[in-house]
């Protein structure tokens, strides 16, 4: 029924997302679907003995003592494959034989220890008759005489000492099965909790089931809300891909118009800064060149004065006169050509706005996203509707399944089988009892026998008194040696009992430990049941024969085992792909196909965008012939790189006025010392202002700068404004051209995208139902609290701690009953004794009580003080 209900579920969930299916794998943005609703189990299938834990490692290390060896997969196999008893012959089948030798083989620990407790059992009761029947005859210790001897103490004090060490481990082996038998019991009484839990999480399995399911299926409407959002915006993701594609050349081409654009008026500014700078510049050496004319005309005629005939000033004069052509203006900026014609032509380009144009071009190519939602809004229409379909077929789809039908079914069933374990359980709390009273009853039969020898040890040590005759000992003496054959003769009495439940519980309990528990905790006992044609002759597969009816399907009970115990799906762990293959009813290329369809059509036409017009690029090439290349850069960067005059003025005044204090004193001597006045004067008014003033600072740096930037521009002009014009051509001619395959590309990315979402989801829905939808869980968890917290922790380890306490104390019985006999000797009052005349003398002959060697003191009333105990042998 189980099985039937996750075949049905499976199949709910599969046939409702059954809708959607990627042609193939795109790499599409991540949908979330959140969490799988899932609660949590509450039954820890976990046991932690406590304290006693000790005490069950100790009995799984005499296990493997007993048994070392690894559990016998093979024989098993072998053994439960082979037929006996079916005829007369088969046990005498020579692989029959083996077989059974090979089971003894791996029992012989086993075997031999039985052997043993059976021998204890057979032969204790009788060596206890028969040590009876001979003390009633005086021997075997019967008779109340004993032998005086030296060491009568210290071999009095060594039994009592190894009385009361047996005792204690015979205490030692009672507490712990008195501990092992009160912990089953525990257990027991527990055990209710932990199966109400198991059939809670098992109501939880069911009751979740269906909300996880619908979870799984409302899922659907993130992806659809999201492939719709997609298609809502097509224009910024198609559109946007489209731009971005067709971009990669549009954009760089319509960026060098642009740039051309700006070159236009930075060249129009450059020329212009030209023509300011050459007029300030012009303007400040002519009046500086007219100075100096002036002063080197007045300097030449003071120079021709007949004073400097003299021999004594003929020489100077003629080396001033040599060095006038200096007092000239270096820099003669009047000389260069003028910019006006090529300013013109660039003024006639700028008329036109090229950057207008360029805008307008980027304008028309940022539509692009729009141009796509308005000629794709039919054909989105029709793929909205197709998305609206497929969530109508789910909702309708949904009601025609009784999932809830079969889920209450299984919850009522599931309930009954609740009340019946409830109904029977106080049956199985009252048998525990009975099992409980029976082992205490046991453990109290060692207990009595304890007291006893306690008894007798405490009773016979307190009332000792060493120089007592054996016939005078006193009453509490006398009751400690009763004591101690009173526990003599109890052992013999209870031990063979003990014994028998012994080695009945070490058989079963150390059985179930080897063969059942270890193979189960490491899995091996799963490898047998899953060994083929074991549990059926005629399946291979024995779990999968049983769900499938196929027994070739490789289902194995280790396998749906760990599966569950992962917390793995049910349909994972069963492998109902077999029965139910979710693949197949997640085929739904019916509708992406339609989709895909859909997309695909999408025609998209942008023969509407110009880039750059006619206008534009007639506008580019009037600026390529605007004749800015002719300018003679050259000669600008001479002149600005020029000093202001060809002589230094200051140098020049200084010189003359030095060689001036070389002439005579007189009117020339004057003369020349005013000339050089004047020259410094010229200096300091015209030439450091046209040095230092900003006003010729900036136009010397501004006609620098200018003429640098026309020289770059003009480089290659020609050819810079055709490489513009046949980039945006280019642009032009694959947005008109080759456009069509751009989108065919892009909208065949789009279409994944979109696909992308569904395949999304199925992942996310296969992979649910692999892991977290109807988690079986709760199934392992009855098996490990069935198996290895009932079977194992709850009752094996609980039985074989009692055994194992049980027979300890049992098999300390032997060496207790011999120092209890041994000792008793040295506790009761005896009826003779040996009397000595002094410590070097022999034994009298007494014949007057008629017993030879012996006297009774009751009869003759006195005391002898000189004696030595011994212990009778017997």
């Amino acid at each position: 029924m189980a099985v039937e209900l996750c075949l049905l579920l499976l199949l709910f969930c599969g046939s409702t997302i059954s809708e959607v299916q990627p042609i193939y794998k795109p790499p599409p943005g991540t949908l979330d679907f959140g969490f799988v609703p899932a609660k949590t189990y509450d039954t820890g299938a976990y046991h932690e003995p406590g304290p006693i834990g000790i005490l069950f490692k100790i009995v799984h290390a005499f296990l493997y003592l007993v048994q070392p060896n690894s559990f016998p997969q093979d024989l098993i196999r072998k053994l439960a494959q082979q037929k006996f008893g079916n005829t007369q012959g088969d046990y005498q089948k020579p692989e029959n034989v083996v077989l059974t030798l090979q089971a003894i083989y791996y029992e012989i620990g086993f075997i031999v220890s039985a052997a043993l407790g059976l021998l204890f059992i057979l032969l204790l009761p009788l060596v206890g008759l028969c040590f009876c029947m001979c003390r009633c005859c005086d021997n075997c210790g019967g008779e109340m005489h004993q032998r005086q001897k030296k060491n009568a103490d210290c071999q009095r004090s060594c039994f009592a000492t190894f009385l009361f060490v047996a005792s204690l481990i015979i205490s030692v082996g009672v507490l712990c099965a008195y501990a092992a038998n009160q912990h089953l019991t525990n257990q027991v009484r527990g055990a209710k909790k932990l199966v109400t839990s198991n059939f809670k999480d098992m109501k939880i399995f069911l009751n979740d089931t269906p909300a996880q399911i619908d979870y799984l299926v409302s899922q659907y409407n993130t992806t659809k809300d999201k492939a719709l959002s997609d298609l809502n915006n097509v224009g910024p993701l198609l559109g946007s891909r489209v731009q971005e594609q067709l971009g990669k050349e549009v954009r760089p081409a319509l960026d060098a118009a642009l740039t051309m654009a700006g070159a236009i008026r930075e060249t129009k500014e450059a020329l212009e800064n030209v023509s300011v700078s050459v007029e300030v510049l012009q303007e400040g050496t002519e009046r500086l060149h007219a100075n100096l004319t002036d002063v080197k005309m007045h300097l030449s005629n003071t120079l021709n004065d007949s004073a400097c005939s003299v021999a004594q000033a003929a020489s100077t004069c003629n080396i001033i006169r040599n060095s006038l052509n200096q007092l000239n203006i270096n820099a003669n900026f009047s000389g260069l050509p003028g910019v006006s014609s090529q300013l013109a032509k660039v003024n006639d380009v700028l008329k036109i706005d090229l950057s207008s144009l360029v805008q307008k071009g980027y304008a028309a190519f940022n539509d692009t996203p729009d141009l796509v939602v308005n000629q794709t809004r039919n054909i989105l229409s029709d793929i909205k509707n197709v998305l609206e379909s497929i969530g109508s077929n789910i909702t309708t789809f949904t009601k025609t399944l009784p999932v809830q039908k079969i889920l209450a079914d299984l919850t009522i069933y599931l309930t009954q089988s609740e009340a019946y374990v409830q109904d029977y359980f106080p049956v199985v709390e009252q048998y525990d009892f009975y099992r409980w009273l029976g082992c205490l009853i046991l453990c109290c039969m060692v207990v009595l026998i304890l007291v006893f020898f306690y008894l007798g040890l405490l009773c016979g040590t307190c009332g000792y008194d060493k120089h007592a005759s054996p016939t005078t000992r006193g009453c509490i003496s006398n009751t400690g040696g009763n004591f101690l054959m009173a526990g003599v003769g109890f052992s013999f009495l209870f031990s063979w009992v003990l014994m028998i439940v012994v080695v009945l519980t070490f058989v079963t309990g150390g059985n179930v430990e080897k063969l059942v528990c270890e193979p189960f905790e490491d899995k091996t006992l799963f490898k047998v049941l899953d060994t083929p044609y074991l549990l059926n002759q005629h399946w291979k597969n024995y779990l999968s024969g049983l769900l499938f009816k196929n027994p070739n399907i490789n289902l194995t009970f280790e396998k749906v085992y760990s599966d569950c115990k992962e917390n793995k799906g049910i349909y994972t762990s069963l492998h109902l792909e077999h029965l139910f293959n979710i693949n197949e009813f997640l085929n739904v290329s019916m509708y992406t196909e339609d989709v895909a369809l859909k997309i695909e059509h999408i025609q998209i036409n942008l023969s509407k965008i110009i880039l750059l017009d006619e206008i534009g690029k007639e506008n580019l090439l009037n600026f390529s012939s605007s004749g800015i290349e002719g300018i003679n850069f050259a000669a600008y960067l001479t002149e600005i790189n020029k000093s202001v005059t060809k002589v230094d003025l200051l140098s020049f005044a200084n010189d003359l006025e030095a060689r001036a204090d070389q002439l005579p004193k007189g009117a020339l001597e004057n003369a020349l010392k005013g000339h050089a006045n004047n020259i410094r004067m010229i200096h300091n008014q015209q030439v450091v202002p046209l040095e230092q003033a900003m006003k010729y600072v900036k136009a010397r740096s501004t006609l620098n700068q200018s003429i640098r930037l026309l020289k770059r521009t003009s480089s290659e002009l020609m050819v810079k404004v055709k490489n513009v014009i046949s980039a945006v051509n280019a642009a032009q001619f694959l947005i008109n051209n080759n456009a069509s395959l751009v989108i065919v590309q892009e909208t065949k990315k789009y279409m994944d995208t979109i696909v992308g979402y569904f395949e999304q989801y199925i992942e996310w829905v296969k992979e649910s139902i692999a892991m977290e939808v109807a988690a079986c869980k709760p199934i392992a968890n009855v098996i490990d609290t069935a198996v290895d917290i009932f079977l194992c922790s709850y009752i094996t380890d609980s039985v074989n701690a009692f055994w194992f306490g049980l027979g300890g104390s049992s098999i300390f019985l032997i060496p207790a009953i011999i120092f209890a006999v041994k000792l008793s000797k040295y506790y009761r009052r005896m009826d003779t004794e040996d009397v000595y005349d002094d410590v070097e003398t022999i034994p009298m002959k007494t014949t007057e009580n008629g017993n030879n060697g012996y006297h009774k003191e009751h009869l003759y009333g006195i005391h002898n003080p000189v004696f030595t105990s011994s212990v009778e042998q017997w």
